[in-house]
């Protein structure tokens, strides 16, 4: 019987022998492949809602936040969401292959920058099952095979989606190992992945500021660091303001849960008198508290917005 870093060792090579496969795969087989992928999430969304109802169940009796138990839910509408992504993806121009640039030698030697696959591609992420379904396909588009450790909290939904695509691949005629969980849910099983230098290539976490210090000062296989956040919105001079304020109320109402909503929000001074007045009446419509500079918070004085004095952790 195998202990925990073989465990994960193993299917690190299962991983392996599958990236080996994609490597060589056409546009056209992955592209159905994505497709397939999609089909099958949409198909077996009543299994997966049921096992994320089991997760988002336990993140409830364990206290967790409303925001968290958000980002966790799966639903039929999330779900065809999800597919899509697939599909868009699948439309995509095939990344493998492209010559990024490139010269002729005096001798007439051709030197070329290509993109290839990877190889290997972990990624350790936090409560999001979505994000499983987005790598996978980031991942076999790019000829990788993806060796994904999703949160604890989302075992069940994660367990769920991969075996739906995984089932997909197989009816394609494809390794299935291409896409594959990290055995186990405890912290060693991610210390364990964290560590298979020379079977996984590159590690990519999402997550956290703790999550991805851990795995940056720690990780002997290559890190790829990724953001916690932060995300900017600029309205510049020229900007349409109707659009802007649509844009700007929407980047930070529509999920306010997710890593990707907009925290930040900076306006060129020459359109300020237009656009804040608007800005904020829709700010405050849809419930935003405002952290603002000084000269933000005046111009804001007395309007509808509900406006703190920013700190520097705001801007963190």
């Amino acid at each position: 019987m195998l202990d925990d870093r073989e465990l994960v060792r193993d299917t690190a090579r299962r991983s392996r022998a599958a990236a080996h496969e994609l490597r060589v795969m056409t546009r056209e087989e992955k592209d159905r492949a994505l497709v397939a992928m999609a089909n099958a999430l949409e198909a077996d969304a009543a299994v997966i809602v049921r096992e994320n109802e089991i997760d988002t169940a336990r993140a409830r009796e364990n206290g967790t936040s409303a925001a968290l138990i958000d980002r966790l839910t799966l639903d039929a509408e999330r779900i065809a969401a999800i597919a899509q992504a697939l599909r868009d993806v699948a439309a995509l121009p095939d990344p493998v292959g492209e010559v990024i640039r490139g010269y002729t030698l005096p001798n007439g030697l051709q030197v070329r920058q290509v993109r290839v696959p990877i190889g290997v591609v972990g990624m350790i992420y936090e409560a999001r099952p979505n994000v499983t379904v987005d790598a996978a396909g980031l991942c076999l588009k790019s000829g990788n095979a993806a060796l994904l450790r999703g949160s604890s909290s989302a075992m069940n939904s994660n367990q769920a989606l991969i075996s739906s695509m995984r089932s997909a691949l197989t009816e394609q005629g494809l390794n299935p190992d291409a896409v594959q969980l990290v055995p186990g849910d405890t912290h060693e099983s991610v210390k364990h992945l964290m560590t298979a230098r020379g079977l996984v290539d590159v590690l990519i976490p999402r997550g956290g500021e703790s999550l991805i210090r851990n795995i940056v000062e720690n990780s002997t296989v290559p890190v790829i660091e990724t953001g916690v956040g932060n995300c900017h919105v600029y309205v510049d001079a020229d900007a349409d303001i109707d659009k802007a304020v649509t844009l700007v109320v929407n980047s930070k109402t529509q999920r306010v849960s997710v890593c990707n909503a907009a925290e930040t929000l900076l306006v060129h001074r020459e359109v300020a008198d237009a656009f804040l007045p608007r800005a904020l009446q829709a700010l405050a419509d849809a419930g935003v508290t405002v952290h603002a500079d000084a000269r933000f918070a005046d111009a804001a004085a007395g309007g509808p917005c509900t406006v703190v004095s920013a700190t520097d952790e705001d801007w963190a």
